[in-house]
């Protein structure tokens, strides 16, 4: 393992470490829906909830039966 002769600051590390894309949040558009979401989150839109362009819960189902 490497053995450093002197101390490296923590502020030094940190700037290293920072990557703009990680401080913004991705936004995509639902190819379905068309509404502006984050990546890898699902998304209500007229009361249905949308993951990859799919429908996972329908509320007017779910309120009628």
């Amino acid at each position: 393992m490497a053995h450093p002769k002197r101390k490296i600051s923590k502020t030094r590390r940190d700037k290293r470490r920072t990557h703009l894309k990680a401080s913004k949040p991705q936004v995509a558009i639902d190819k379905v829906s068309g509404e502006p979401h984050l990546y890898h989150r699902a998304h209500w839109h007229e009361g249905k909830l949308y993951y990859k362009g799919k429908v996972l819960i329908d509320e007017a189902e779910n309120i009628e039966g």
